[in-house]
């Protein structure tokens, strides 16, 4: 008797990997859903790490210790306690408004870069892509989103170092950019693009990568990663923010320093602060903000990549034509 095809149902649908050998590719890629699914988790990613991410810049760009005084923070649990002591819970919080606004195109525009590049590498559809060139396209994600990202970001890290003034200099994001213009024009409000170019190009590719090579990696034997469930997603997803951050803080640093720093303090840009950060704190200055910035990797990441599984679920039992 000849065996009867199995039926396999769908749980997961998954538009950022390739078909495994021995499946069928069930799905299609779909711009607009990955768009979508990118912005979703994006936003998860802002909602659960933003606290972290305001001690991790305020750490690296607290005031210089003179000899004999005490440093502003001692660490990050100390950032922390003097954070909620002086502004409350919502001074973590503090300049969430411009990622929040943002991040949703900046993810979208990453999903879909990254599903982009790997179309522009693949020979045919179901052509599976080797480790490189899923870091190649991961890299051309980070291409994408620096022209919305970098005026982003400095607008952010400028509201996270107002250290709970009682007249702070700005009152939020758009009056950031308003006095950003009156200061030094479009240049100004887009300091550190070259630096976010440095960040997120190489940290994207590990970003992506990884992600792709762990869900496969825990998926059992015989199982089709595309069917990963929730517990795989949040690991695969938060291990790939740790490794995107281990590439990504040095130049992070010289960013976080170079865009909240006054006009003309740095007139080369990053080659100036990475001088100056050589000169008064050596190499073990770039990964200034380490511990809160490792905290905070594993949970929002994981929740980017989880928050984007659920969506494009969402979109395609919704949408399945789309």
């Amino acid at each position: 008797m000849e065996e009867k095809p199995r039926m396999e149902r769908i749980k997961w649908v998954d538009t950022a990997s390739e078909p495994l050998e021995g499946h069928r590719a069930q799905r299609r890629v779909s711009p607009l859903k990955d768009f979508l699914a990118g912005g979703f988790g994006g936003t998860c990613l802002v909602v659960v790490g933003h606290p972290l991410d305001t001690v991790k810049v305020r750490l690296q760009t607290m005031p210089k210790v003179a000899p004999g005084s005490v440093p502003l923070y001692t660490g990050t649990l100390d950032c922390f306690q003097k954070t909620i002591k002086q502004e409350g819970f919502r001074g973590l919080y503090k300049g969430m408004g411009a990622p929040l606004a943002g991040v949703a195109p900046i993810f979208a525009v990453s999903f879909f870069g990254f599903g982009l590049g790997k179309k522009l590498l693949q020979k045919h559809p179901d052509e599976k892509l080797t480790a490189l060139q899923l870091f190649q396209a991961g890299c051309l994600a980070g291409v994408f989103t620096t022209a919305i990202m970098a005026p982003g970001e400095r607008i952010k890290s400028l509201l996270q170092v107002q250290h709970g003034q009682t007249q702070p200099k700005y009152s939020g994001p758009l009056d950031v950019v308003k006095k950003l213009y009156a200061e030094g024009g479009l240049k100004s409000v887009f300091r550190g693009t070259g630096a976010t170019l440095l960040r997120d190009v190489p940290a994207s590719g590990v970003y992506f990568m990884s992600y792709e090579w762990l869900k496969k990696a825990v998926t059992p034997p015989g199982e089709d990663p595309s069917k990963i469930n929730p517990l795989r997603s949040i690991l695969a997803g938060g291990t790939a923010g740790i490794l995107n951050w281990i590439v990504a803080l040095p130049p992070d640093v010289l960013k976080s320093r170079l865009q909240t720093a006054a006009e003309g303090t740095y007139p080369n840009g990053m080659r100036d602060v990475f001088r100056e950060l050589m000169r008064e704190e050596g190499p073990r200055g770039l990964f200034k903000g380490i511990t809160p910035v490792m905290l905070r990797a594993f949970p929002s990441n994981a929740a980017c990549f989880l928050g984007y599984e659920v969506a494009m679920k969402f979109l395609n039992n919704a949408a399945p034509n789309l």
